[in-house]
């Protein structure tokens, strides 16, 4: 007995000493020789600080700046990312960063952005999902990798290719004709169009992506957009491994219980587009029809898994409607302040589609709108930040990277750059795009980037902006916008770039 009992302890101690060595390998001697590692080679930053990192110094600082509003300016990169902003003056272009042990290279310098978003034999895939984040994105397309992004990819590439999209126009019109049709009783007078865009948005998706209304998807938008709140309230808050199963905090159990819930809900939704299926199992040519069929292809190669299409859906229902929403609600604060180029768009619009409907031919021909959305996405890219982690050790431009690091880019860094686009960078000048992306930079630097770049290019980039344009062009035929006098400005970082306190403007009948 007291032999067993002598084993018992000697095993427990042997478990606690190799489960010390690995906590300290992973939380001091790793960061350490990391950081000796990047410093050697001129990639310098904050110093790392053991067990948060630098969260604590990010969070202060993004709490001061984005506590209040600001005054109407489009130099928001000080504000929205007050760390990248500062840490790019102190140490230059490419700075290392530290989230708890984890070491993250920003890299803001376009070419070497362009080779990392180019991964070139898979050396910079997909950062891994953690906590909140992989809840609320899980395993969808645009953070899955290999042979998983390659099913949906192509399923996505078919759903949304050109001649879907043209397809789909009829169902955005119907969604903007009912927008535009209730706007008559607000003629006049103030309204937050922020609201309404994201009212229209999530109907679009739901009309297009899943051919159901949406009152149907209403409450897993709802649920999608308070898992969103959680992730985003959570981002840099650190919880040691394993924690979180002796004690869980109110936002762990709140954000547990909305996955299984929108879990269920999806469900639902595929139970009964199953059911309405024919004999020869179609069930739809629509993202949802494509996907529950993918699910069920008794090819096993070619098949997805149950979760996989789960949160396909659920990352279609949130980033799908996000970014649409947040684009046209900044693109009409920019043509409210700047009535010169509304009037310019009106008149392209007017030409084009007289007081019609938008057809597929003329929203093609949208020059001046064209130029107008881009510098809207350059000023207010919606999406800020894309992650990339180093699968094995490589050269990037002239750095040696170890593994175990990951790579921010923040879109943000380049789209606010004046070395890039020059003294006038906080203006907006939608003719620095007349001879298209490629010319927009000084010395024709690819640093545009609001949908991606490389082979992870955003799927949905013809879908928003064909939905953009088509807003745009019935709210143009109608109505000029000023903006209202209780407008507040407060950009916002909520995992997209948000107008915080909305977007008020005045109706005026044209």
């Amino acid at each position: 007995m007291t032999l067993i009992l002598a084993l018992i302890i000697i095993i427990s101690t042997l478990f606690l000493l190799r489960s010390l060595l690995a906590f300290l390998n992973n939380t001091w001697w790793t960061p350490i020789s990391i950081q000796k590692i990047m410093k050697s080679q001129g990639i310098k930053g904050l110093p790392y600080s053991f067990p948060h990192g630098n969260t604590k110094v990010i969070t202060a600082m993004r709490n001061q700046s984005m506590s209040q509003p600001m005054d109407i300016s489009h130099d928001i990169f000080p504000r929205i990312q007050p760390h990248v902003y500062s840490w790019i003056k102190t140490y230059g272009m490419n700075f290392v960063n530290w989230h708890g042990s984890q070491a993250q290279m920003f890299v803001t310098e376009p070419e070497l952005v362009k080779e990392v978003l180019n991964n070139r034999e898979g050396a910079y895939p997909k950062m891994d999902m953690e906590g909140y984040a992989k809840k609320l994105l899980g395993e969808a397309l645009i953070t899955n990798e290999g042979e998983k992004w390659e099913k949906v990819r192509k399923l996505a590439n078919h759903t949304f290719h050109a001649e879907s999209l043209k397809n789909m126009i009829p169902e955005m019109i119907g969604s903007m004709e009912k927008m535009v049709e209730k706007w008559k009783e607000y003629e006049g007078e103030e309204i937050d169009i922020h609201k309404e865009f994201g009212l229209v948005t999530t109907e679009v998706i739901s009309r297009t992506a899943f051919s159901s209304s949406y009152v149907e998807g209403k409450h897993i938008f709802e649920m999608v957009a308070k898992l969103t709140t959680i992730t985003v309230r959570n981002i840099y808050k650190l919880r040691f491994p394993g924690i979180s199963l002796i004690m869980k905090t109110n936002d762990e159990i709140e954000a547990e219980k909305l996955e299984k819930a929108i879990k269920i809900s999806i469900l639902d939704l595929v139970e009964k587009r199953k059911v309405n299926a024919d004999k020869d199992d179609d069930f739809g040519s629509d993202y949802l029809g494509q996907l529950v069929k993918t699910a069920n292809d008794a090819n096993e190669n070619k098949r997805i898994t149950v979760e996989q299409m789960i949160d396909e859906i659920k990352a279609i229902y949130g980033a799908g409607h996000l970014t649409t929403t947040n684009l046209l609600s900044w693109t009409v604060f920019l043509l409210a302040i700047n009535q010169e180029w509304q009037e310019k768009v009106r008149e392209e619009v007017l030409e084009l589609f007289g007081r019609k409907t938008p057809t597929s031919d003329g929203l093609a021909r949208l020059k001046t709108m064209n130029m107008v959305i881009n510098e809207s996405l350059r000023l207010y890219p919606p999406v800020l930040t894309m992650t990339r982690k180093v699968e094995r050790e490589i050269k990037l431009g002239n750095v040696n990277l170890p593994t175990k690091i990951n790579i921010f880019i923040s879109i943000l860094a380049l789209h606010h750059n004046e070395e890039i686009w020059g003294k006038d960078v906080h203006c907006f000048l939608p003719d620095r795009f007349a001879n298209g992306v490629a010319k927009a930079t000084k010395n024709n630097v690819a640093a545009f980037l609001p949908f991606g770049m490389g082979p992870r290019t955003c799927v949905g980039l013809n879908f928003t902006t064909n939905e953009a344009k088509i807003a745009l062009s019935m709210i143009l035929q109608r109505y000029r916008l000023s903006l209202s006098t209780n407008y507040v400005h407060f950009p916002a970082d909520v995992f997209i770039l948000t107008p915080k306190k909305g977007v008020q403007v005045i109706l005026h009948k044209v």
